[in-house]
């Protein structure tokens, strides 16, 4: 049986090893960060290609030079009130794990504010809600001045995507059509 001090040390590790620099950014009034690690890409917002029958929170894909990345949209992946974009909505494209591969999926934010570098004192486990609240998608709570910034987990965060249904769309998938025909074939039984 493991001692209280032993629970500590553990938490304090953990704690530890998730200092580093954080790309921080809003939705709304709310500040998050991602690990600057898992970022490849900031860009402006650019039009989104739809995608049919995929969940409300997939915008679609856009075409990054030459390669087809699937698009979230955060806030309603959070269940915000959606929003216009403006001038200063990006997207984030992130590498994340997924299914033992990487994979790079743009992600819709309000507005991308700074680097970081946050160190493991500062940063606190994801307070405990109770059981009907799911906090796995993040890694901590920074303490950053006068303000607290969750740091997100995007793999976990981005987990519930279906992205091989998405990347059949990409241009370098072979023999496209028999793939569409396939899912088409398969979508309903998926709906039910």
């Amino acid at each position: 049986m493991t001692t209280a001090t032993e629970k500590l040390e553990a938490v304090n590790a953990s704690v530890q090893s998730k200092e580093g620099k954080y790309l921080t950014f809003a939705l709304g009034d709310e500040e998050y960060g991602l690990e600057i690690m898992k970022v490849r890409e900031i860009m402006g917002y650019l039009e989104v290609t739809s995608v049919p029958q995929t969940p409300r929170y997939v915008r679609g894909v856009i075409n990054l030079r030459g390669q087809v990345i699937p698009v979230i949209d955060l806030r309603v992946k959070f269940g915000m009130e959606v929003v216009e974009t403006t001038d200063a909505t990006c997207i984030i494209v992130v590498e994340t794990s997924q299914n033992d591969r990487n994979v790079s999926v743009g992600v819709i934010v309000d507005r991308v504010s700074e680097v970081l570098d946050i160190a493991g004192e500062n940063i606190e486990e994801a307070p405990n809600f109770g059981s009907d609240v799911n906090t796995d998608f993040i890694l901590g709570m920074a303490k950053v001045e006068n303000s607290v910034k969750t740091l997100l987990d995007i793999d976990k965060v981005l987990c519930s995507v279906e992205f091989d249904n998405l990347s059949n769309v990409d241009n370098s998938q072979p023999d496209q059509g028999d793939q569409g025909d396939q899912q088409q074939d398969q979508q309903p039984q998926d709906q039910q």
